[in-house]
């Protein structure tokens, strides 16, 4: 099927499915536009022998009810393989309807999501973006699956996931959401942009959002700390960075507590570390020096001098071997021999932050990146964007979500236009999607269900740091540009002593 038999329907068009007075297995018989139901089977309560996970995913398994589980593929195009997973309570259906995100390439069905939201009592849908596998090897001789991929397949399974849900109940989802971090945030900007009218709250973390710029930002660390290996940087050095970045800023907020709240007002020079005599652990030579600095610059044009993409935070050098190891990070290395070159053997090392950056942006063409600032359609509908970014996120440098939303900010006229329908919440020391020094669980899918069911934005969000099961720290994250305020009072590890305002 070509892509321009689907373009109605891609194009936001939903169809009304037939009545169906629906058994799980019933579902089998379901049609649906270019799309074959595969399985459709009732699972037990506990009964979900899923892939091998951590035991505490596993647990989710165990702890499920009954539900309906749908198995669906999808062919827009002669060239489209997107496969999807539906998850339907069996009881106790809350009405809702949750798309969850992927990660990195994204080949696959998200089974810990969909266990998470089942558990909570949502209809759930995962699928694989088109291909199987978790670099882009599926991209050469099918640009088809890369368009599944960008978008379409979310697009798909959010449309047919929906009326897959309304069959089962005989009733469509009062409320539908988006939670995605990472490559999942990606998607959940471009449903925003493209098909503002699928989700009625989106939850965007860390999003990959400027993918072309991201895979060129991801590979300079690797590039800047190998081209010379007098600037590497071992882990004993960049211990000496990390504690001599938080000797600089870690009061500016006026509580010592091992975490820079705002990196943003952090001015600190790797320079004061440059050894006086020899080589040791607590001190860098020159080139190392040189390399810290083009880290926390971030990816530059050599001709232009103008960023590319931003770089790493102060505070977040614990973690930049993810980045600045032995290896250079596989997701972008796949992205230029795969999308870009074609090419296998390609070495990053070659890399021009010139030329090639600008090739990677002319055949993109919008398809991978989802920056558009216009969100005014799904605003208007009542749409709520909650973001989230980790200020020591390894992979994906948080200014990211910052010029993301400031780029809103300035299209929607303002951030009083957009402040009941748009917050992004700054973690300080928290990593990708979650973990690090600072505190880092939170509870977005709830906070955006109860921002969309009741209509009162978010003023903070309590993130949690756990040391084993044992939560040992909590601290209110703020609707930026705010920041957490300690009162002066009380436990600073207990954020009801904190108070979100902005920076004097």
């Amino acid at each position: 099927m070509s892509t321009k038999r689907s373009s109605a329907f891609l194009a936001g068009v939903l169809f009304a499915p037939a009545a169906f007075a629906a058994t799980c297995e019933g579902l089998s018989e379901l049609k649906l536009p270019y799309t074959t139901v595969a399985k459709a089977e009732t699972v037990a309560a506990g009964a979900f022998a899923g892939p091998k996970l951590p035991p505490a995913q596993q647990a989710a398994f165990k702890r499920m009810p009954a539900f309906c589980r749908v198995a669906a593929e999808i062919k827009p195009t002669s060239d489209s393989d997107i496969k999807i997973e539906v998850w339907l309570p069996a009881e106790n259906w809350n009405g809702k309807f949750m798309g969850v995100g992927n990660g990195g390439w994204s080949g696959a069905i998200g089974y810990p999501a969909l266990a998470m939201g089942v558990n909570r009592g949502y209809a759930t849908a995962s699928t694989n973006t088109g291909h199987d596998g978790q670099d882009a090897t599926f991209v050469p001789g099918h640009p088809e699956k890369l368009v599944d991929f960008a978008y379409r397949a979310v697009h798909e399974m959010t449309v047919k996931g929906k009326a897959i849900t309304e069959a089962f109940y005989s009733k469509a989802p009062e409320r539908s959401y988006w939670n995605g971090c990472s490559s999942g945030g990606k998607q959940g900007l471009k449903e925003a942009q493209k098909f503002p009218l699928d989700y009625n709250g989106i939850v965007a973390g860390a999003p990959a959002n400027y993918w072309t710029h991201l895979m060129a930002g991801d590979l300079w660390p690797a590039v800047v700390t190998s081209k010379d290996p007098a600037a590497f940087l071992t882990p004993a050095k960049l211990q000496a960075l990390h504690k001599a970045a938080l000797d600089a800023c870690d009061s500016l907020d006026g509580l010592k507590d091992g975490l820079i709240e705002d990196p943003t007002r952090c001015h600190f020079d790797p320079g004061t570390l440059l050894c006086k005599g020899e080589e040791n652990e607590t001190c860098l030579m020159a080139p190392q020096i040189a390399a810290a600095r083009k880290i926390y610059e971030g990816a530059t044009n050599p001709r232009t001098g103008k960023s590319i993409f931003p770089g790493m935070t102060p505070g977040s050098e614990l973690v930049w071997p993810a980045l600045a190891g032995a290896q250079p990070f596989g997701i972008p290395v796949s992205h230029f021999q795969n999308v870009v070159f074609k090419d296998p053997k390609w070495d990053y090392l070659t890399l021009n932050f010139d030329k090639d950056v600008a090739l990677a942006d002319k055949l993109d063409d919008g398809l991978l990146n989802a920056t558009d600032p216009n969100l005014k359609a799904f605003f208007a509908h009542g749409g709520k964007l909650l973001m989230y970014h980790g200020w020591n996120d390894q992979l994906i440098s948080p200014m990211n979500s910052v010029n993301y939303y400031n780029s809103v900010v300035k299209a929607m006229g303002g951030a009083a236009k957009i402040k009941d329908s748009y917050r992004l919440f700054m973690a300080p020391g928290m990593n990708h999607c979650g973990g690090g020094d600072g505190p880092s669980r939170i509870d977005p899918a709830m906070v955006i269900d109860d921002w969309v069911s009741h209509g009162k934005a978010p003023d903070q969000i309590v993130a949690e740091h756990l040391t084993g099961n044992h939560v040992d720290r909590s601290r209110p994250l703020c609707p930026y540009p705010q920041v957490a305020k300690y009162k002066g009072t009380g436990g600073s590890d207990d954020a009801a002593n904190f108070t979100c305002a902005l920076q004097k």
